[in-house]
């Protein structure tokens, strides 16, 4: 089992930045990917980013490559995801997941076998 613990979310003004963090713990050395997702009120779960558990081959949404940014502190078992020049539309439940099968596509939610509880982040106009 995994656990996955995210944190940093909150209200910001358009044009700010945020920092989300997600801890691991439990059976870490059983991860591949990392991943965050986000949904929006009335909408289905989209994919942000992804990393893998060393912390190479990031991989982003294509309309949030250049403001987002994902990482990992290899010492902390925490992912990161960055948050720059944020928008009203990046409003969303952002959720961290953990992938601990090799071979599925990082991009999908159902790729994803643990889920932390999401943090709320709000951008406001």
């Amino acid at each position: 089992q995994v656990q996955l613990v995210e944190s940093g979310g909150g209200l910001v003004l358009a044009g700010g930045s945020l920092r989300l963090s997600c801890a691991a713990s439990g059976r870490t050395s059983s991860i591949y990917d990392m991943g965050w997702f986000r949904q929006a009120p009335g909408k289905e779960r989209e994919f942000v980013a992804t990393i893998s558990w060393g912390g190479q081959n990031p991989y982003y949404a294509a309309s949030l490559k250049g403001r987002f940014t994902i990482s990992r502190d290899t010492a902390k078992n925490t992912v990161y995801l960055q948050m720059d020049a944020m928008e009203p539309e990046n409003t969303a439940v952002y959720y961290c997941a953990a992938k601990v099968v090799r071979y599925r596509n990082r991009e999908s939610a159902q790729a994803y076998d643990y889920w932390g509880q999401g943090t709320q982040v709000t951008v406001s106009s």
